[in-house]
């Protein structure tokens, strides 16, 4: 389907090393066919999960990501933007010009108690921060399963902290037909977080949603 437009918004995607890499890489292609300028911070780790799960080989330099992945999903010239794993002059490593909103999907259980203990050793770790000290939004989309104590632990520390925990969890009640429309529904959850408007799947309620559930 195609996305509604949106008001100009710049979100920070973070990509790192837990299952579940469709999930991030369909996201940053909604947000720029929406309309939005996205900051891309991407682990090491992530680049082997996205040629394990996607046969995708994202380039160590971040320049080189950056080409691939504007012409893969047809983004205007200087809205993606990607940063290097230590690249501290970026600009989601300062408060000083955050981001509107930072969504880290797929979240590893270690970069989660990286942000929950407030670490900021990479970039994804720092920009986290600063999402949380500067009172923007912080989407975490952790994928694993089961989860430990620990892991339950943190996530409950960041939700104290006003961060938005999103496990990619996707429903069923929209009869799904295919993987892109379960990883659809995850995504299309994380735009409703971000404010950013989409045409992902029926809302619940509405016409279309009960023509859809009916058939």
């Amino acid at each position: 389907m195609t996305l509604a437009t949106s008001d100009t918004k710049t979100i920070a995607v973070a990509l790192t090393g837990a299952s579940g890499m469709p999930y991030g890489l369909r996201l940053v292609e909604c947000l720029l066919a929406a309309g939005c300028r996205v900051w891309l911070l991407y682990s090491q780790v992530a680049q082997i999960v996205a040629r394990q799960e996607m046969d995708l080989s994202l380039p160590a330099r971040p320049f080189d990501v950056e080409a691939q992945l504007s012409a893969r999903f047809g983004a205007a010239p200087g809205q993606l933007r990607v940063f290097g794993r230590e690249e501290w002059f970026a600009p989601p490593a300062s408060g000083s010009n955050p981001p509107d909103a930072m969504v880290v999907c797929p979240c590893s259980m270690g970069s989660l108690a990286a942000i929950a203990a407030g670490l900021a050793s990479t970039l994804i770790e720092r920009a986290a921060d600063v999402a949380i000290k500067e009172g923007r939004k912080l989407v975490i989309v952790p994928r694993e399963t089961p989860f430990s104590v620990l892991h339950l632990e943190n996530m409950l520390r960041l939700a104290r902290m006003g961060v938005v925990i999103l496990p990619a969890n996707p429903g069923f009640y929209h009869h799904p037909q295919s993987v892109g429309e379960l990883v659809d529904f995850v995504v299309a959850r994380i735009l409703d977080q971000l404010g950013v408007a989409h045409a992902l799947m029926p809302r619940w309620g509405d016409e279309a949603s009960r023509k859809h559930y009916e058939e």
